[in-house]
């Protein structure tokens, strides 16, 4: 397994104009959300005994295996990112305002247009062209960047 550093320095070759990482500061943690809400609002199977175990947090386990394994503070990191992202779908889904899921999908749409935007303007593909693992280190480029910020080592 690569280590966090070797992720790090691939991500960051193709994230180096400051437009296309502005983008990625917006765009990223809005995919992260839409992602897991889509999942959020996939109807439950009766056996699923508690209100929170649901498609998202079954998903959720995996993921933050994958940024534990390579880190614990990034792990922890990211663990608090996303329970504040399963509590705001939570609130979403109880406001009964509009669709969850066509919410998600259309920012999921808007966000990922963003995304190639940017790379088009940084003139480098998408890392996750190389390795789909990249849509894993997306947030956690950011989440170092906010830790190294805090003077927190990962």
């Amino acid at each position: 397994m690569k280590s966090v550093d070797l992720w790090l320095s691939e991500y960051s070759e193709s994230h180096t104009n400051p437009i296309n990482k502005l983008i990625h500061w917006i765009a990223v943690p809005m995919i992260f959300i839409t992602v897991f809400g889509l999942l959020w609002d996939i109807p439950r199977p009766s056996f699923f005994a508690f209100e929170w175990v649901n498609w998202a947090t079954l998903l959720l386990l995996p993921v933050l295996g994958f940024y534990f394994r390579l880190s614990f503070s990034i792990g922890v990191a990211m663990s608090i990112f996303s329970m504040m992202v399963m509590l705001l779908l939570d609130w979403f889904t109880q406001q009964n305002l509009m669709s969850l899921t066509l919410t998600c999908l259309i920012v999921f749409v808007v966000m990922w247009v963003l995304q190639f935007i940017g790379h088009h303007i940084e003139g480098k593909k998408p890392s996750f062209f190389k390795d789909i693992q990249f849509l894993l280190i997306g947030p956690m480029w950011l989440m170092v960047f906010i830790l190294r910020r805090l003077k927190i080592g990962y």
